[in-house]
């Protein structure tokens, strides 16, 4: 491990993670990769209730990481990784807080009170691995850093703005850059000692992705409901008939 990304989700991980893998630092560990990974779900989960973990079994191969869930560990991961540098990503607090409530905070509550998700994770292999890493998002990023208390905006950004002052007094100065994905090449690659690629700077905004995301939960709620309803209606009719038979 050569990177260590100490910043929350929604502060450009996604762009950095792109951006170290174009410069030689990957893969990248990333939340997408939770999902490609289920078997890492449970040892997320030991980690956010305080046990020792083996972070080879879940960094082994890769040589960076952003975003959620290893930022919340950047700590123990500076320990076990005494080498790496450290980006912390940081935004516009306001802006941030938005990003995130309209993202995957939405999206995972929005699982989360779906029927078709619940009966699906019941049967479907890949449907209980999502419904896992959703309670693995749960625990780690609502409850441990924001203590349930994330649509409280006021003390959500406190927290914001606490990890990161926690970062900085962490973090020694010289293994550490404070970065927003807006400033470019010339910064992080500064700090990495690369040089900088010719070619644009990756800018991935995928707000708009998570929205769809959301649209379709909603919609297939809808569904199952209808669905629930002219099935329930077509058994009482079939039961009536039964009886006047």
């Amino acid at each position: 491990m050569e990177v260590i990304g100490a910043g929350f989700g929604r502060t450009g991980t996604m762009s950095l993670k792109v951006a170290l893998e174009t410069l030689g630092f990957g893969p990248c560990y990333h939340m997408t990769e939770v999902f490609a990974h289920p078997e890492h779900v449970e040892l997320w989960r030991a980690a956010a209730r305080g046990k020792p973990i083996d972070w080879e079994r879940i960094f082994g191969g890769y040589r960076a990481t952003v975003d959620w869930p290893a930022c919340t560990f950047y700590g123990e991961l500076t320990e076990n990784y005494p080498d790496a540098k450290v980006i912390l990503t940081v935004r516009d607090p306001q802006r941030w807080y938005e990003s995130a409530h309209n993202t995957i905070y939405t999206i995972t509550r929005a699982a989360s009170s779906s029927p078709i998700f619940y009966l699906a994770s019941l049967v479907m292999p890949r449907a209980k691995g999502i419904k896992r890493a959703r309670r693995m998002i749960e625990e780690i990023v609502w409850q441990r850093d924001f203590h349930g208390r994330f649509e409280d905006r006021g003390y959500a950004i406190e927290e914001f703005e606490r990890h990161n002052e926690e970062v900085k007094r962490h973090v020694p100065a010289e293994d550490l850059l404070v970065y927003e994905v807006g400033q470019g090449w010339a910064p992080l690659c500064e700090f990495l000692g690369v040089e900088v690629p010719d070619e644009p700077f990756p800018h991935l905004n995928d707000t708009e992705v998570f929205r769809g995301r959301i649209r379709r939960i909603r919609r297939l709620t809808v569904a199952m409901a209808l669905f629930g309803v002219s099935l329930a209606t077509l058994v009482l009719l079939r039961f009536r008939r039964h009886r006047e038979a």
